[in-house]
């Protein structure tokens, strides 16, 4: 029997033993959703400590609550490990690492090779391998099929090979790993006829194409256009703040159109595990092909410097109140990169602090879920405790994160100045609130100075 037929008769009976390689915020998902379709499945991360964590019953990702861990280790579904020897039993593997850029914005692959060489030493034959893994088209080929054919393996003979790019929105309440298409790529027909069957159990819609390139391409064109559309809306606001037009308004009233648009929206800089990184993949293995991509550059470009123009914006709201930058205490609302979240991969917040520090600030953050974070001199700063008290001494406050839970009314009401980088304060009327997007300025009104967003 071929090793293509035992694999499909497990996979149509659900006995196969899948293992998930790298459990973070995609990994931990994806393994949850196969233990409940009824698979066994090996969870293997190199960090000790998360590892500890799954086995006492606790998850360290906000989407994945502590009891779907419990129930998994109740059914007998989940076995977490730091040990790449479970690879000898497991007839399935999907690789979920981080695939980060290096300080010259090149794709750091170090983990999928990593990975390879472990699955290489432990387990050459008869198994289904996914990279799911955000990364350059031709990866999947490069990194992992050739290196098993270099071993006079033959792929969809010996092993099977597909890529499928994840598309974890972490906090996001409507869409899931199980109702989220999945797209799914395979080195040969019989190698999509198995990915498809294993992945036809975890979510609603799996949805083929040609080739792994094709799937790495799609993930890709997903997230570049979200940087590039992104980028167009950040540079419109620095025009309209250079204009004295606010940004936010010109939004809200193209939005009435209902054909033909599409709102996106600015805001201090991007985050997460996607849109910093993903363009800079797909721009990077353009370049082999001679052809340079003006937009994603460009894009690229604007983002990164969205956090210049928040401590620009602060410096001009700080001197109408006749104070600089240094010396100044500020305070940043939210570090998350996104809202309701404690993901801080990538956030702009970060930059922000830096770049406070750098101009002699006293700068503190408030962010009742990213409770910590390590700055670039190793130190770990901390969230302040919600004090209203405390908060109204500070000179000015620094809105990057949008959280719902936060009381923008509160904030307000301690009248201390407030750049509002997400118009998070749109119903709150206040001189002392300060919009990116939208110019500060002032006037004499009575023979006192009063200041205006």
């Amino acid at each position: 029997m071929s090793y293509f037929t035992k694999l499909k008769q497990k996979m149509e009976s659900k006995t196969v033993k899948v293992g998930v390689i790298g459990l973070g915020y995609v990994g931990l998902p994806l393994a949850m959703e196969m233990a409940k379709s009824g698979f066994s499945v090996y969870g293997i991360d190199l960090d000790q400590r998360k590892v500890e964590t799954l086995l006492a019953g606790r998850s360290y990702i906000q989407d994945v609550p502590d009891d779907v861990i419990q129930s998994s280790f109740s059914a007998q579904r989940f076995f977490p490990t730091t040990d790449y020897r479970v690879l000898k039993e497991l007839d399935a593997v999907s690789i979920c690492v981080p695939t980060p850029l290096s300080e010259n914005q090149d794709p750091d692959t170090s983990f999928i090779k990593g990975v390879v060489r472990e699955i290489i030493k432990y387990k050459k034959k008869n198994l289904l391998i996914t990279l799911e893994s955000t990364t350059y088209p031709g990866t999947t080929e490069e990194l992992i099929q050739w290196e098993f054919e270099k071993l006079g393996l033959t792929v969809g003979k010996d092993f099977f090979l597909c890529f499928s790019p994840e598309r974890v929105d972490p906090g996001n309440h409507s869409f899931n790993t199980h109702n989220t298409p999945k797209v799914l790529g395979g080195t040969t027909p019989k190698c999509l006829e198995l990915g498809a069957l294993l992945y036809g159990n975890l979510v609603t819609n799996v949805v083929t194409v040609s080739s792994p390139k094709v799937a790495e391409m799609s993930k890709l064109l997903e997230n570049t256009f979200r940087s590039v559309n992104i980028a167009f809306i950040n540079e419109m606001a620095l025009m309209c703040d250079k204009m004295g037009i606010n940004v936010w308004e010109v939004i809200k009233a193209a939005s009435t159109k209902p054909f033909g648009y599409m709102p996106f929206y600015p805001g201090p800089g991007i985050g997460g595990h996607c849109i910093p990184l993903d363009p800079m993949y797909l721009s990077w293995k353009a370049k082999g092909f001679r052809f340079h991509s003006k937009f994603i550059e460009l894009a690229q470009s604007i983002n990164d410097n969205m956090p210049d123009y928040v401590i620009n914006k602060t410096a001009q709201v700080l001197n109408l109140y006749a104070k600089s930058i240094k010396n100044s205490r500020i305070l940043i609302l939210g570090m998350a990169y996104k809202p309701d979240i404690d993901d801080l991969r990538e956030s702009p917040g970060l930059h922000i602090y830096e770049l406070f520090q750098e101009n002699g600030a006293q700068v503190d953050y408030y962010d009742p879920y990213a409770l910590s974070f390590v700055d670039k001199r190793g130190n770990t700063v901390r969230s302040i405790s919600y004090d209203l008290d405390q908060m109204k001494n500070y000179d000015c406050m620094v809105l990057v994160t949008n959280h719902k839970s936060f009381d923008y009314q509160m904030f307000a009401d301690l009248g201390v100045a407030i750049i509002d980088t997400r118009n998070a304060f749109d119903s709150i009327t206040g001189q002392h609130i300060y919009k990116l997007g939208n110019p500060a300025k002032m006037h004499v009104e009575e023979e006192r100075v009063v200041l205006l967003a």
